[in-house]
Parts: structure tokens; C-alpha cells; sequence
């Protein structure tokens, strides 16, 4: 059909398609399928996704049953207060000897997670994973690595996913001098690690290293305090490493007290960086979470103490996780037992708190913001799917695909009707009800515009059925479309 419709109306068209439909188009012929892989195509539909208001009412929720080691992902939706279950996401495949990864971050939907010395980007929207290089800072190559703080983000000036990777030599005796740690970056567009000659800031030690770093502005950062020493800077800070320029910058508090705390974490709540302070006092009424948003970024009087959550109300309350459409604060609850909680919805006005019907242990749990894009597609690694595709299930793909295709021109055939009526005609879209009950209701050049649309479905399917009678499939990439 792309012959009839000049190429930039069939790039609108793609770039309005969900991912789940764009993998299937790309077997509708060879241009297809390398126009919706091309690296072009995908940074331009992610810079499109980005640019438009926020409408995604998406949450994807880590948790963890019974045992700490296996994680669970459930795509949830956010838009009403019912918080209904969308599906189970599945996890790349693991060894066999390790049940578990470690979520480093996720930012747009790409997750970055460590297992047993191998780092690997997923995207669940394509069900694809990479595993990448081994990184240049190990033992062997500088030394014995005490321990290593990890974060992943993105930088929307490049379209360049980065995982940094702070590693910290260690110490033979604490009486010696710590050596200053080392710096490597990992660009997805160079596709490899790379070791930097910036320097970390002196004198600053982390408060979050059981939470992952908040990507945001094309930075990563880290809840941080200065290390104590009398006379010094002493207090919390947010330290951030620009993914552009590769360097350490922080950002300071508001000229206020606060009360000392070595447990808070960054986060983003409505868009802007926020900093969690939790304070665990002697008493069971000392315990709460303060919740400070930065409402202009980088203008350090910006920031406001928006939020305290009491966390000894009636349910007890282990950890906030993020924020809800509805205004409501997603955090974590203990249901029953020590280790037994369940994500909840706590309201800041009333302090009531709704149980969601999701359960895990303690800690375990993670909520970030999702939405679908097509990154890792034109990566050419393993996929999610241990699945592999024989001789014999490609000809049942084939099959499938001319079975099937009659779906694929109805979607086609609507697409093409709303782009009639917003770009040619500027009139609103009919009720669709009309084009399958009456058609002597349109309009005569509503008629002949449909029924030019039917004559090109069917010249499309013929040409569909010619490349499957030569036995030549127009996309070559059956293993990762039939994981979907």
C-alpha cells in the first residue's frame, strides 16, 4: 500500500502506531521492515513520544512472592482508582544458576539489570534484550573493586542510553588513604564501555544504595551527604552526572536544618526531581517520610518540602515508591508477618491507606513510570524467546501471515479513513458505527474514497500472495516477531 501514499504520510501513520503493531507491519515487505528497524525511524518516533504532554497512564510494578530472589513484573494501569492489572511482563531468560537481577534503573521503558557479572538492556514492549561487553574496570585490569555504584539514564540531546558505573577500589588496611574511585560509561549508540578521566567529587559519600538513581534532564543523580569531619561541609546534597559532558555536578539544599538522616533516596514525583527523607525515631510516633520537590530544576530555591507521609498510622508503612495520577502516593505496607507487604495507595489529606492487591516481600518493590518504544529493534542480539524457530514453524509462519493479513488491511483501512478526515478533508472522524451498517449513509466522496481503499487492500493482497507463493518471506526476522 506504501506505493499509492507518498512517504511522508505513511511515516505519520507509523509513528501514531503502537509498537505491538509496527513489529507485525514490518513483515509486510522488505521496505517496511527496514524503514521500522532503521535507527532513524527510532529516535525520531521516541523524540515524537517525548515531545507530546504526558498521557500515559502506565505503571510498571517489580515485586517479589514469597522468595526475595524471584521477580515478578506486572504492567498496571493508572488512570482510574481501580489500578487494574494490564499483564505479566515476561523476564528475559537467566541461567540457570542465578533466579534473580539486579534493577540498576529504567528510564522510557529500557531496563538495565546486572546479573552474575553480565550487564543487559531490556525493552518489554518488544520482548528483546542485549547483553553487553564486559566492562574495561575489573580486578584483573585495576586492582581489587571494594564495590561499585551503578546508574542508568538517558540523554535526550543524543538519544543516547548510558549506564555509568562508579567503581571504588578497595582498601587493604582502614588506616590508608582511600583511593578516588573510577569512572566508566557504557553508550548504547558507541556500543561500548569507556573509561573517563572525570573526577569524583571529594569528601562525599552515598545514602541510596539499595535504591536505583533517578535519570531525569538528561542526567542521572544520587542522594549523597558529605562525609563527616569537624569543621567541614557537613548535610544531604543530590550529586548528578551530566550523560553529555561525562562530568560530577552537585546540587545543594535549601538554606534550611534538616534533621540528620543516612536514609534518602532521589526520585521524580509530577515530573521533578524530588529527594525522600525517612526518619526512624526511638519512639513508634517519630516515624515519618518527607518528600522534597525541586519545582524548578537547578534552582536550588526551588526546592519545597511537599510531602509527609506518616508511616505509624494504622497500616504501617515501610517506603514510598512514587506517585499516582489521582494525587495519591504509592507506598509500600506491611500486610502481614515481618516480610509480608503489599503496594498500596496512601492518601496525604485523609492518611487512609488503600491496599492494591499486589503482594511481595519487604524492599523488594519498585514502581516507575512506562512507555512503549521501540529501542534495542535494531540491535542485532538475543531476544527474550529461548524459543528456536525451525524450518517448518517459518512455513507455518507463513501460512499464519496470509490467514491473518485481513486484520492487518482493516487496521490499515481505519487508519487511512481518520487520516482522511483530519489531514484531507479537516472534517471530525464519522461515527465508525456508519461504515458497516449503512453505506448509503456517506457521502458520495466518502463512498469513492473508501472504495479506492478496498481496491488498493486487494492489489496489496495479491502482492502479499505472489511473495509467499515464491517462497520469499519479506522479513527474515521470524524468531523475534513470532515472540510477540
Amino acid at each position: 500500500m506504501s506505493d499509492y501514499l507518498p512517504e511522508e504520510v505513511v511515516l505519520e501513520i507509523l509513528h501514531r502506531l503502537p509498537v505491538k503493531s509496527l513489529i507485525r507491519f514490518r513483515c509486510v515487505s522488505r521496505s517496511w521492515n527496514s524503514l521500522i528497524t532503521s535507527s532513524a525511524f527510532i529516535n525520531s518516533r521516541l523524540t515524537r513520544s517525548l515531545s507530546l504532554p504526558s498521557n500515559s497512564n502506565n505503571l510498571i510494578v517489580r515485586h517479589c512472592v514469597d522468595n526475595s530472589y524471584v521477580n515478578y513484573f506486572k504492567l498496571i494501569d493508572d488512570k482510574n482508582d481501580s489500578f487494574d492489572q494490564i499483564q505479566n511482563i515476561e523476564l528475559p531468560r537467566r541461567s540457570r544458576r542465578i533466579k534473580s537481577f539486579v534493577l540498576i534503573g529504567s528510564v522510557n521503558g529500557l531496563f538495565s539489570l546486572y546479573e552474575q557479572h553480565r550487564y543487559i538492556l531490556w525493552n518489554p514492549s518488544i520482548r528483546k534484550c542485549i547483553t553487553l561487553p564486559r566492562p574495561c574496570i575489573t580486578s584483573k585490569t585495576h586492582g581489587s573493586i571494594g564495590f561499585c555504584r551503578q546508574a542508568f539514564g538517558f540523554d535526550p540531546r543524543t538519544n543516547d542510553y548510558k549506564l555509568v558505573r562508579i567503581a571504588f577500589p578497595s582498601r587493604i588496611n582502614m588506616s590508608e588513604e582511600a583511593k578516588p574511585p573510577l569512572i566508566e560509561v557504557y553508550s548504547l549508540n558507541e556500543g561500548c564501555w569507556r573509561v573517563t578521566s572525570t573526577s569524583f567529587p571529594p569528601g562525599i559519600t552515598f545514602t541510596d544504595w539499595r535504591r536505583p538513581a533517578t535519570s531525569l534532564n538528561g542526567a542521572v543523580h544520587f542522594a549523597v551527604e558529605y562525609e563527616y569531619k569537624l569543621g567541614g561541609p557537613c548535610g544531604p546534597l543530590v550529586l548528578l552526572f551530566d550523560l553529555l559532558d561525562e562530568v560530577f555536578h552537585v546540587i545543594s539544599l535549601p538554606n534550611v536544618t534538616f534533621k540528620w538522616t543516612n536514609n534518602a533516596h532521589t526520585s521524580v514525583i509530577g515530573g521533578s526531581l524530588s529527594l525522600l527523607f525517612y526518619y526512624y525515631g526511638r519512639h513508634a510516633d517519630n516515624k515519618c517520610c518527607a518528600i522534597w520537590v525541586m519545582k524548578e530544576y537547578g534552582v536550588v530555591d526551588s526546592w519545597t518540602k511537599q510531602f509527609t507521609v506518616n508511616l505509624n498510622g494504622g497500616v504501617e508503612i515501610i517506603r514510598v515508591l512514587g506517585l499516582q495520577k489521582n494525587g495519591n502516593i504509592l507506598v509500600e505496607a506491611i500486610l502481614s508477618g515481618p516480610c509480608r507487604c503489599e503496594l498500596s495507595s496512601y492518601d496525604p489529606k485523609s492518611e487512609q491507606v488503600k491496599n492494591l492487591g499486589i503482594c511481595g516481600s519487604s524492599y523488594n518493590f519498585h514502581v516507575d513510570n512506562y512507555m512503549e518504544n521501540l529501542s534495542l529493534l535494531d540491535k542485532p542480539n538475543e531476544t527474550v524467546s529461548e524459543r528456536r524457530v525451525s524450518r517448518k514453524s517459518k512455513c507455518r509462519y507463513k501460512l499464519d501471515l496470509t490467514q491473518n493479513f485481513s486484520i492487518y488491511l482493516s487496521q490499515f483501512y481505519l487508519i487511512l479513513c481518520i487520516y482522511y478526515c483530519v489531514v484531507v478533508s479537516k472534517h471530525e472522524v464519522p461515527n465508525l458505527n456508519i461504515l458497516f451498517s449503512d453505506v448509503n449513509l456517506l457521502s458520495k466522496e466518502w463512498s469513492e474514497f473508501l472504495s479506492t481503499i478496498l481496491l488498493f487492500c486487494m492489489l496489496e493482497l495479491v502482492n502479499i500472495n505472489e511473495r509467499l507463493t515464491k517462497a520469499e518471506p519479506p522479513c527474515s526476522t521470524f524468531q523475534e516477531t513470532r515472540a510477540l
